[in-house]
C-alpha cells in the first residue's frame, strides 16, 4: 500500500491494546485511530502501550446491564466513532455492526468458538452470527470455522493462520527486569479467578479458595488477580508474603514472563504464557475452546479441576521449564501482517 488510508481500531477488552499495538505497529501508510471502552483495565493499558484515543461507552458489572450496554455501545459507535476507510477489532461484535452502519469493511479477530463445545449458549450464538457479519474474520488454524459459516459468513470471507492471536502481541514484548521489585517475593505463581457470571461458565463455585490453600501448604507464593466481582474476599486469610493483590492493573505479560506458573479459570492468560513458552495451567470448568484444546494436546497448556493435580503439576516444573522464549510468537506475528496487509490492500 502506497497511498495512506485511515484504520478505526476499537479496544473493547485488556488483551486489545497489546495485541493491536504489535500488529499496526508492523503496517506502513495506515493512519490508525482507535476508541477504547471503559472495561476494567483496557484504557489504563491502551495509555500505557501508547495508544492515542478516545473512550466510548462501557461494560458493566451487572449481568443484565452488561446485555444492555453492547448495543448502547453499538449506537454510540455508530454515531461517534472516527472516520476511517475500514475498522480492525477483535471478539466485538459492537465493532462489526457499527462499520456496518457506516459503510465501511471489517477486518474482526476471534478465537472463541465456544458454541461449538457447549451448548444451550443462545446469547454466544447471537454474538457469533453478529461477529460472522464481518468483511473479514481472521481465526487460527485451529478454530472450528463452521461457527462463523453456519451463522452466514462467506466461507471465502473466514481466513487462518498458523498460531494463536497470543503470538501476536508475544512478538512484540518487551520485558522489564525489574518488573518482580514490586513484590514481596521473587518467585511465584499467578492465579487469576473463573468468570463465574459468564454465561458459558458452569460452575457453583470457584475452584480459587482451594488453590490458595494448596499454594500456601506449599509455601508457594501467589499473585493474586481478582476479577472485581466478589472474588476479592479469597485473599483475606493470608499475608501479603503468601497471597499479594496488586493495588493497581499490572502488565499481564510481565506477570507471565517472570512467573513459575500461570494459572487461570479462563483461557488468554494461559495462552499468553504458552506463547512465551511458560509453564500454563487452566482450570476452565467448561470444555475447552479449540485453541486451548489445541494447546493441550501439544502439552503446552495442563487443564484440570483438581486442585491436586493442578499444585503437583507446579511443583514438578524445573527451571528449564520456566524459561521463557519469544521465537514462534514472531513468525505467527509476521505471517498475520502479511494476511492483514493484503486484506487492507484489497480495501483501498
Amino acid at each position: 500500500m502506497s497511498a495512506t488510508m485511515t484504520g478505526w481500531i476499537d479496544l473493547a477488552s485488556p488483551s486489545h491494546p497489546f495485541f493491536f499495538h504489535a500488529l499496526t505497529s508492523e503496517i506502513p501508510n495506515v493512519d490508525f485511530r482507535t476508541t477504547v471502552r471503559n472495561k476494567t483495565e483496557t484504557v489504563d493499558l491502551a495509555a500505557e502501550v501508547g495508544f492515542d484515543y478516545s473512550v466510548l461507552g462501557r461494560d458493566f458489572d451487572n449481568p443484565l446491564l452488561r446485555k444492555v450496554g453492547i448495543p448502547l455501545r453499538t449506537g454510540q459507535l455508530a454515531v461517534s466513532a472516527p472516520d476511517a476507510d475500514i475498522s480492525l477489532s477483535s471478539r466485538n461484535a459492537m465493532c462489526v455492526l457499527a462499520s456496518k452502519a457506516r459503510g465501511i469493511p471489517s477486518i474482526h479477530f476471534t478465537d472463541n468458538d465456544i458454541t461449538a463445545h457447549v451448548d444451550g449458549l443462545e446469547y454466544e450464538k447471537l454474538y457469533n452470527r453478529l461477529e460472522a457479519m464481518a468483511t473479514h474474520n481472521v481465526v487460527p488454524a485451529a478454530f472450528e470455522t463452521e461457527e462463523l459459516t453456519k451463522r452466514g459468513a462467506d466461507p471465502d470471507s473466514v481466513h487462518t493462520y498458523d498460531g494463536y492471536k497470543e503470538d501476536i502481541y508475544i512478538a512484540d514484548f518487551e520485558p522489564d527486569p525489574n518488573f518482580t521489585d514490586q513484590f514481596p517475593f521473587e518467585e511465584y505463581i499467578v492465579i487469576r479467578p473463573e468468570a463465574l457470571d459468564a454465561a458459558y461458565v458452569d460452575a457453583e463455585r470457584s475452584l480459587v479458595p482451594d488453590l490458595l490453600e494448596g499454594a500456601a501448604e506449599r509455601d508457594l507464593s501467589v499473585v493474586y488477580l481478582p476479577r472485581g466481582r466478589g472474588d476479592e474476599v479469597h485473599a483475606d486469610p493470608y499475608d501479603d508474603q503468601q497471597v499479594y493483590v496488586p493495588d493497581a492493573a499490572l502488565n499481564g505479560l510481565q506477570l507471565a514472563w517472570h512467573c513459575r506458573c500461570m494459572l487461570t479459570g479462563s483461557g488468554t492468560m494461559a495462552r499468553e504464557a504458552a506463547c512465551m513458552e511458560k509453564p500454563a495451567v487452566s482450570f476452565f470448568p467448561n470444555t475447552l475452546l479449540s485453541v486451548d484444546k489445541e494447546m493441550e494436546a501439544e502439552g503446552r497448556i495442563f487443564h484440570s479441576r483438581e486442585p491436586e493435580a493442578i499444585l503437583d503439576y507446579i511443583n514438578s516444573i524445573d527451571q528449564q521449564d520456566a524459561a521463557p522464549g519469544r521465537g514462534q510468537a514472531r513468525m505467527v506475528r509476521n505471517e498475520v501482517v502479511d494476511l492483514v496487509a493484503s486484506l487492507l490492500a484489497k480495501s483501498t
